[in-house]
């Protein structure tokens, strides 16, 4: 896990170091780089909120939207926590995650919903136990509004991350910031 979340570290470095210069001609072949974070709630769903609460989530994100078409690509790195239910123990549940994902945006709207999906590798573990890397991937909606120099936007996404047995489900509804 620590060799994983290093090389996306290390990746996310490489790409806000681009010089000034590369960026400007990313730009100018029409394709924006955008960074942004998000945050908002977790709502656990089906057989995971017999055993925790709503918690929150926490997300980074590294856009690439093309000027001339709807269709973008962005890679979200996802912190989610959850309080277990007394009955179980108490502590918390935690579910990092690393998705890649399509953005469909709404042609010719100032405020324009979107669609989003996509799939990834995410870690699940909890206080007082291991953790476990499986295989997820979500899909939902938002809309975004541009203010000026920056872009805001609200979402929810249905997750699904494969986990040995079942599969752990929850939904974050989140409000971010694109710059």
């Amino acid at each position: 896990m620590k060799r994983s979340l290093f090389l996306a570290a290390l990746a996310g470095a490489a790409l806000a170091s681009l010089p000034f210069a590369a960026h400007a001609q990313i730009l100018k072949r029409g394709t924006a780089v955008h960074f942004g974070v998000a945050a908002g709630a977790a709502l656990p769903v089906s057989d995971l909120s017999d055993i925790v609460n709503t918690g929150f989530n926490g997300t980074g994100i590294l856009a690439f939207t093309p000027a001339m078409i709807p269709l973008g690509v962005r890679i979200d790195g996802a912190y989610n926590q959850f309080g277990r239910k007394s009955a179980f123990g108490g502590g918390n549940v935690h579910i990092t995650g690393v998705t890649g994902n399509f953005v469909y945006k709404m042609p010719g709207a100032t405020v324009s919903p979107y669609a989003i999906g996509g799939a990834g590798w995410y870690n699940s573990g909890g206080s007082g136990g291991g953790s476990s890397n499986d295989f997820g991937w979500n899909v939902g909606g938002g809309i975004s509004m541009p203010l000026s120099g920056f872009d805001t936007f609200i979402e929810a996404r249905y997750n699904q991350v494969q986990t040995s047995g079942a599969s752990t489900k929850f939904v974050p509804i989140t409000f971010g910031v694109m710059f």
